[in-house]
């Protein structure tokens, strides 16, 4: 049956000689697997450009019920990004929150609220100039409300960290940690480098604990360079 919806490209894999699959989260349907042909090819209509991680398309699918993967019939570019591939520090974000997402969203169940919440955090991220270092941490905190298990207060993390973390936590770290939960998503907070670097450690172990099989984010490395 042909349905249209938005999605979010999460990620790819090449298939044979010039085509892929790739794993989109869409508002219909929730987390699908949608295999592409000849899509790899110099004279390729859709481009690869439409199936990079994080790319918001308009989507016409053929979707069958219980089916492992479906076709499309059509794909536009939603929300061409304007920033978030130029500025080195944006993508750096954007790949750790990739990972992150890949990581979290494994179901197919439908969820037009998280859908929106992710396109519409990704669009106000492209048009942030600047001050979008919290950016992340304010994402993962509000997206951990769609998966079930919030904090509503650093107390509640603190547990589920290394005992030399703990240790280093002060009132700054609290300050700054409740000013994240209650911001609007990307508005600026003033925090130092070291104290964020913290809560971020804090904040991915918090979901590890909450979240069965979730592997260890191989980006961290890299964010952790290019922002502290």
């Amino acid at each position: 049956m042909l349905s249209k919806t938005r999605g979010v490209v999460f990620n790819f894999i090449k298939y044979r000689e010039s085509s892929i699959i790739a794993k989109i989260f869409t508002e219909e349907f929730g987390l699908q697997s949608y295999i592409v042909n000849s899509v790899r090819s110099a004279k390729a209509r859709p481009r690869m450009a439409l199936f990079q991680p994080l790319t918001l398309l308009d989507l016409v699918v053929y979707h069958k019920e219980n089916g492992n993967i479906h076709r499309i019939s059509e794909v536009r570019c939603l929300h061409p990004y304007q920033t978030i591939s130029d500025d080195f520090k944006k993508s750096t974000i954007a790949i750790f929150l990739t990972e992150v997402l890949n990581r979290s969203l494994k179901e197919e169940t439908k969820s037009e609220d998280l859908f929106e919440y992710i396109a519409s955090s990704l669009m106000a991220f492209d048009t942030i100039e600047s001050g979008y270092e919290n950016f992340h941490l304010q994402f993962l905190l509000k997206l951990s409300r769609f998966l079930g298990f919030a904090p509503s207060s650093l107390d509640e993390v603190l547990p589920h960290v290394g005992l030399d973390l703990q240790a280093s936590f002060t009132s700054a770290h609290r300050n700054a940690f409740k000013d994240l939960l209650t911001s609007d998503l990307a508005a600026p907070i003033g925090i130092d480098n070291n104290i964020r670097r913290d809560l971020l450690e804090a904040i991915i172990s918090f979901y590890q604990y909450n979240q069965e099989n979730f592997a260890e984010i191989k980006s961290l490395g890299v964010l952790r360079e290019v922002l502290y």
